[in-house]
Formats: C-alpha cells, sequence, structure tokens
C-alpha cells in the first residue's frame, strides 16, 4: 500500500535560524531535523511516561515498564525501524512528573510519550498524535459514600493531582470540598485506602486501573458519566510533522488491525482495555471507538506480503 507522504527532516541551518528569530535557541540543538533525522543516526527511540499509571503504563514485576502505551510505543518503534530502515532500540526513562514529561518533550530530550490525556494547555507546547483511547473525569470512593453529584463532594476530602484537570472540575463543581493535593495519582489512591480521604478525583482509566492493580476492593467510580471527557494520545515535539506523520500511520495500523481481528494487534489492546483486561471494556464499545477514530483517516488496507511496510 501507498504510505503518507513524509515531510524531509528541517536542516541544521534551518532549525538555528528558526530559533534565532523567534528567541528559543536553547532548544534547537535537541531538535534540529527532527526525530528521524536523531533517530536515523543514533538508531535510539527515546520514550518517557509515569510508570504508576496502570493499565496505560506501569511496571512488571522485573521493573520492566509495561502497558497500553508501551504497546503503542512498540508499534511506533517499529514502524521507524520499517521507514529508516535500520533497527531502532526503544529507551524508556521514567518522568512522575507530568509537566515535567511534557517538558522534556516540547525541548526534545524525549522524542514521544504515550497514554497522555489531551489538554488544550499541553497542545500549545507539544503536538498530539491520533487519538488510542478515550477517558474522563471521575471520583473513586467507597461503594456508597459518595455518588459524584456536587452536592455529595461538600465537605469531603477528596484527593487531586495538582494543576491537573481533576483538580480544576472539583473546584468549579463544588468550591466547598476539601482538597488535598497529590504528585500522582497513585499516592492519591494510597491515602485513600489508608482512609485519609474520602475519594480521588481523575482520570477515569488510571484510577479503575490503579484499584485493580493494587486488589483495592470496595471502591467504585462515580457519577456514571463522566464530568468530562477527552481524548487520549501521544505527544511528540510540536512542529516535527513527519515524525508526528509516522506516529499516527503507526497507531492508525494499530487501530485498522484491531478491527480486522489481527492477533498482534488484539494482544497490543486487549490485556489492557479489553473485556479480559484491567479495564475489562467490551471488545465491540473498543471497536466503535477506532471506527470513529478512523472515519476521517485513509483506511488502511491489506498490503502485499512482498511489499515492505
Amino acid at each position: 500500500m501507498p504510505h503518507r507522504r513524509l515531510n524531509p527532516p528541517r536542516p541544521l541551518w534551518a532549525s538555528a535560524l528558526l530559533a534565532l528569530l523567534t528567541g528559543v535557541l536553547v532548544a534547537a540543538p535537541a531538535r534540529a531535523g527532527g526525530v528521524l533525522k536523531q533517530v536515523a543516526t543514533s538508531g535510539e527511540l527515546r520514550v518517557g511516561g509515569d510508570t504508576d499509571l496502570p493499565p496505560l503504563l506501569f511496571s512488571d514485576a522485573g521493573g520492566k515498564p509495561i502497558g497500553y502505551g508501551m504497546a503503542v510505543n512498540k508499534r511506533i518503534q517499529a514502524e521507524l525501524a520499517t521507514t529508516l530502515g535500520r533497527p531502532v532500540t526503544l529507551r524508556f526513562e521514567a518522568v512522575a512528573d507530568p509537566a515535567e514529561l511534557v517538558r522534556r518533550v516540547a525541548a526534545g530530550e524525549l522524542a514521544l510519550a504515550c497514554g497522555v490525556p489531551f489538554s488544550w494547555a499541553r497542545d500549545s507546547q507539544v503536538d498530539y498524535t491520533l487519538p488510542i483511547g478515550l477517558s474522563g473525569i471521575r471520583v473513586l470512593a467507597e461503594d456508597g459514600r459518595l455518588d459524584g453529584t456536587a452536592e455529595s463532594l461538600q465537605g469531603q476530602r477528596i484527593g487531586v493531582v495538582a494543576g491537573s484537570l481533576g483538580e480544576g472540575v472539583l473546584q468549579a463543581i463544588q468550591p466547598q470540598a476539601t482538597s488535598t493535593s497529590f504528585s500522582g495519582l497513585g499516592a492519591a489512591v494510597a491515602a485513600l485506602q489508608a482512609g485519609d480521604l474520602d475519594g480521588v478525583i481523575g482520570d477515569t482509566n488510571l484510577l479503575s486501573g490503579l484499584a485493580h492493580s493494587r486488589n483495592a476492593k470496595g471502591l467504585v467510580l462515580t457519577p456514571s458519566l463522566p464530568y468530562e471527557r477527552y481524548a487520549i494520545g501521544c505527544i511528540v515535539p510540536q512542529d516535527d510533522s513527519a515524525f508526528r506523520d509516522l506516529s499516527n500511520l503507526a497507531i492508525a495500523r494499530l487501530l485498522q488491525d484491531y478491527l480486522n481481528g489481527e492477533p498482534e494487534a488484539i494482544a497490543s489492546v486487549d490485556p489492557w482495555v479489553g473485556p479480559q483486561g484491567v479495564l475489562g471494556v467490551p471488545s465491540e464499545r473498543i471497536r466503535t471507538y477506532f471506527e470513529s477514530v478512523l472515519l476521517n483517516h485513509e483506511a488502511i488496507r491489506p498490503q502485499d506480503p512482498a511489499t515492505p511496510r
């Protein structure tokens, strides 16, 4: 099948000139030439993320990063190797602070981070790929304690991640809740399990994954529908259209292969979000969402086995 044409990487002198004109010369060396040129030279794709965010990204018993986000990272790694015609090694760096993760991708210190909720604030610093999932903001609490209404949250001790969308939603719907800030959702869920909180507000998928991974019985998510919904995707350095296009193609292949029932694609998705996975989402719902993502793009057709990707 024909590939989407990728823009050629920007020459070093052009990046330096642009930096001089915009006053961001410090960031230019990391981004000069774009990710494709860097990987073609080094053979290494640098990715990052927080390893306490199941099912998107977490560590196995041996400390190896796993999860849906890593599965997408590996898909993009494979697409790069095929496009460049050389082996590509995936180098993962743990970055627990969401703001620091965005900063490092924006500066070109990391090429990619997958499993990042969309926000307009982040989009002003980095570029997003096609979405790989859908999530929203809800409250995790002991069953029967809160129903998710503004009234039920009044005066309650609610854990939030400092500077997060969840914190902003809580302030908007119930400013009289007693919010307690944490560096990450994992720490907030631990405080909830210890009885120090009445609930934790944050990303639905991540809260569900954390409760599952910690065997936190008796905790439920409310309300039945999220306060706000948003896409989950990967972030890449801004204005690197060649790498973003390649990443989008890799993601589109994953989604299309899942719809086509390809075992490798199903194995990349279902253990984390599928009916028998961490989130337990029905396959038909996953298929419907993947179809909606691909509706605005050209279909990924089966390829001639003799034709390399």
